[in-house]
């Protein structure tokens, strides 16, 4: 079951109404192009009109809001399209995809938002839309998420992913990040496959 969601986060198919925003995970700099690509081309094709990421300093291998701001303008994403989540969890001086998942699920929640398109580097795209289906499961059960992979970078080139701390060719992050999703599911920090999988069906029904 695992394989069919692994394939399906990655070949989503998206709403033929525009969702009411973009969702950006986190990236360290050395992945944030893959994010930032995926962005514009939402942008341009009219799937939504909204950026949202974290607002937060740099931490945890995260640049910060304000670094992903200028880069993200320097791409050529308008800033009139960018919305800041904040605040993140003000007890917390680290971040990871669950904190990520349950601060813009809230900020969809707060802003009666019906519809967001998650992305993530395509390595860990499979366990990023797991936690934001989790977090909407938890939090927002009406919130329709969609997934899109960020743009592929190069597999064999080496890159520092995990709050900056693992670092490796992103082909071999993949291992890492499919015992994640074993780990975290075991825990209930993330919903199970099955779950997951129930979530995607009731959402296209």
């Amino acid at each position: 079951m695992l394989e069919e969601l692994i394939i399906r986060t990655l070949c989503d198919t998206l709403s033929a109404t525009p969702a009411d925003a973009l969702f950006l995970f986190g990236q360290t700099e050395d992945n944030q192009e893959a994010a930032f690509a995926a962005a514009k081309f939402l942008l341009q094709k009219k799937y939504t009109t909204r950026v949202l990421f974290l607002g937060t300093e740099a931490m945890s291998g995260y640049p910060g809001g304000a670094s992903w701001k200028q880069a993200m303008m320097n791409a050529g994403i308008p800033e009139e399209a960018m919305e800041l989540i904040m605040p993140v969890p003000a007890n917390t001086d680290m971040l990871h995809t669950g904190i990520e998942a349950n601060s813009m699920v809230k900020h969809a929640k707060e802003r009666n938002y019906s519809s967001v398109i998650v992305t993530a580097a395509p390595f860990q795209q499979p366990r990023a839309f797991m936690a934001a289906a989790t977090a909407a499961l938890r939090l927002y059960p009406e919130l329709k998420v969609y997934s899109l992979p960020g743009k592929p970078l190069p597999w064999q080139e080496v890159a520092v992913h995990s709050q900056g701390r693992a670092e490796s060719t992103r082909a071999g992050l993949i291992a890492g990040e499919m015992k994640r999703i074993e780990k975290y599911s075991k825990q209930g920090d993330l919903a199970t496959v099955e779950e997951v999988l129930g979530y995607l069906n009731n959402r296209d029904s």
